[in-house]
């Protein structure tokens, strides 16, 4: 037996409200030429691989019954669409890659993603080999990747369109949660990742329909409303679309991504079982408390609360304190190096005078989003002798609706 096989562990049914998927975004944004049954089954497969010990016979193993519960059939024709799907599978699926090199220049790579599938009619288990080929956009990622709910795809039932939207829209809801409170990105960006664009002519790429549905009603009727209403009704985003003209055209969409509130504790007990959750909470919970310590001896503490920012209360919490220290004292020091701690107690000052009370409820926001929007203007005033009279900017309304889980604690969940 090939090595790493022998301690094989079987995705099932109980593995499937809190497994995650993992893959490249480069995958996401590919065409899969497989049909809604085949592209649930290797996402399946995906979520079956333990990236902490990667097999190398890249094999993965996976219950029918779990299979099963990926699509409508009756008992007694079950087994035959498996074994149909199975089929199709590793015959014709592909995931079709596209590298643009620069002005109408490209370059397209087909991977097919499956070496082999076993499986017999006296056992529950089914056996999954990987291509070599695929592996990279799969396991060891560093950069440029998606994770999203196994469970939210096998609710996903009514048609292809439906997992490769949701999957495009997780890529960039993950990366505006990623960047929304780290200060590099501007508004602007954040705002794209948020309600991301995308021409027609991407959509019809990654959803494999350039050959179909010719009509452009046709399309946004059999393809756009379909993704869009399943989505909604069974994942954890809600999700609109306005369609964007050029002349007589439509050009692109734009799609408006929302988070349900309740999505972030929907699997709370379950992943308390999960080891991988237990060990990265570990991990955070250590980060947490050293970024505690930095925060309440930082001078910028002593001047927030002199300004009424922050309570003792405040100070006591841990969350709170270490996302300070994470995403708004870093940005303090920039304006200390261009103008003195005298320059940054001048600002907290002055948004101190500027704060309403819905933005206390969620303070390192209105600090971050303060101090992101004040620091532009100091670097183009670099050169003058002394900081202009009025050295900061009215702080924007909140950009979104706060809830009672926190909003500023999502830099956690990365």
């Amino acid at each position: 037996m090939p090595k790493n096989s022998i301690s094989r562990k079987v995705l099932t049914m109980n593995n499937l409200t809190n497994k995650k998927i993992v893959q490249h975004n480069d995958l996401i944004t590919s065409a899969a030429k497989m049909d809604t049954i085949s592209l649930k089954l290797f996402e399946v497969a995906v979520a079956s691989l333990d990236t902490k010990n990667i097999p190398e016979d890249r094999t993965v193993y996976v219950s029918k019954e779990l299979f099963f519960s990926l699509f409508n059939e009756k008992s007694g024709a079950k087994h035959t669409r498996l074994n149909e799907a199975m089929l199709k599978m590793r015959s014709q699926a592909s995931f079709h890659m596209r590298q643009e090199l620069g002005p109408d220049k490209f370059e397209m790579k087909v991977i097919s993603p499956i070496e082999e599938i076993k499986w017999n009619n006296y056992d529950d288990t089914i056996e999954i080999q990987f291509t070599s080929k695929i592996m990279p956009f799969l396991v060891e990622l560093k950069s440029n990747f998606t994770q999203y709910l196994l469970r939210d795809i096998a609710r996903l039932k009514s048609s292809k369109y439906s997992l490769v939207l949701y999957k495009w829209l997780s890529m960039n809801y993950n990366q505006y949660q990623h960047y929304q409170f780290k200060g590099n990105r501007t508004a602007e960006q954040l705002e794209l990742l948020k309600k991301p664009v995308i021409s027609i002519e991407e959509i019809r790429r990654i959803t494999n329909t350039e050959e179909t549905y010719g009509r452009t009603t046709d399309f946004f009727k059999n393809v756009l409303d379909v993704a869009v209403s399943e989505i909604t009704k069974e994942t954890m985003f809600n999700v609109d679309y306005i369609k964007n003209k050029k002349g007589n055209r439509f050009e692109s969409i734009q799609f408006c991504v929302t988070q349900k509130e309740v999505a972030p504790n929907v699997f709370y007990k379950e992943e308390e079982q999960d080891p991988d959750y237990l060990q990265d909470k570990e991990e955070k919970g250590k980060e947490i408390e050293s970024l505690y310590g930095e925060a309440v001896a930082s001078s910028y503490t002593e001047v927030l609360g002199d300004n009424m920012l922050i309570g003792f209360k405040d100070i006591r919490d841990k969350q709170l304190m270490a996302s300070l220290q994470k995403s708004v004292y870093p940005l303090y020091d920039e304006l200390k190096n261009n103008g003195g701690i005298d320059h940054v107690k001048k600002h907290i000052e002055y948004v101190a005078n500027k704060i309403e009370d819905y933005s206390k409820k969620n303070i390192v926001k209105y600090l971050h989003v303060a101090i992101s929007d004040y620091l532009p203007r100091v670097s183009k005033e670099k050169k003058a002798v002394k900081p202009p009279e009025n050295p900061v900017v009215d702080p924007p309304k909140p950009r979104n609706t706060v809830d009672n889980s926190g909003l500023y604690y999502n830099w956690l969940d990365e």
